[in-house]
């Protein structure tokens, strides 16, 4: 059986679009589904246990992801285990094909290419992505799809998660290059930050996560995969990707300054984008 763990803090206008799909296609006996409503003050469980007995709904009060991995690890028994966030959209095929690659035992840990989603972006955030989209970090699916799955070997890396910013970084840089994998095949939607003021926050809050695994865990960092270094130095050399590349490094160089900023007055409370998780009716229902 396949195990999916669900954090979700506050995710009432998009839970229903996350799970539809994969409740209405499955077999009773082939996914376990445990959605952690963690802080919420709106109808998120309301709405995630409207699908019955395949999704499992616990609440905690904490507001914190990585509690809520946890509490979902100890109600899960069954691997492969996958950890999607609760704003993303993936197809039950593409749940299998994670699973399924998991199987053949000669990776650890797997996840899906990251769909970027532009519509109703603003001009610069479509700039950045068309940028970014070029870059070897595109192509990193722990850490930009939303999604990871680990096998049975790879969940026993590490106990729990520790109570970080990027669990996703701190789950990538437990395996080598070669023990992970993203699989261009199989694709997991990506909603992004409509504006740019909000891509900034959120890009802030994503250097903030990297120093942080960081510093505390300094021996991981052998794992670290492909930079983009070389391949921005190459995006100099053609005149038409000037003006995505300036946004592009503005962009990161303010998000960097804001995440130092931060770390160094030990504030705690980040905030997270609301702009691409727009209530659709269609989304609030079963």
């Amino acid at each position: 059986m396949i195990s999916i763990v669900v954090p979700a803090h506050n995710e009432g206008s998009v839970i229903a679009r996350t799970l539809r799909p994969w409740v209405n296609g499955a077999g009773s006996e082939e996914l376990s589904i445990v959605v952690v409503c963690n802080g919420c003050t709106d109808q998120t469980a309301a709405i995630a246990r409207q699908f019955g007995p395949t999704v499992r709904v616990i609440e905690s009060e904490i507001a914190s992801k990585t509690n809520a991995l946890n509490l979902g690890d100890q109600l899960s028994n069954g691997f492969p285990r996958i950890y999607i966030d609760a704003d993303i959209l993936i197809s039950l095929d593409s749940i299998r094909k994670l699973a399924s690659r998991l199987e053949r035992n000669d990776v650890l840990a797997v996840a899906p290419t990251p769909d970027i989603d532009l519509t109703d972006c603003s001009w610069p955030v479509r700039k950045y992505f068309g940028i970014r989209f070029r870059l070897p970090s595109s192509r990193e699916g722990i850490g930009g799809s939303g999604v990871y799955a680990l096998s049975e070997a790879g969940r026993k890396r590490f106990t729990q998660f520790p109570d970080v910013i990027a669990d996703d970084t701190f789950v990538r840089l437990q395996f080598k290059p070669d023990e992970r994998e993203t699989l261009a095949s199989v694709k997991s939607r990506v909603y992004p930050p409509r504006t740019l003021g909000q891509l900034i926050k959120i890009r802030s809050r994503a250097y903030a996560g990297t120093r942080e695994v960081a510093n505390r865990f300094p021996e991981l960092l052998v794992n670290k995969g492909e930079t983009n270094n070389r391949s921005l130095l190459a995006l100099l050399r053609e005149l038409h990707s000037w003006p995505g590349l300036l946004i592009y490094c503005c962009v990161n160089v303010l998000a960097r300054v804001r995440a130092l900023r931060r770390s160094r007055s030990r504030c705690s409370t980040w905030q997270r984008d609301d702009t691409s998780r727009v209530a659709l009716p269609a989304d609030a229902r079963k």
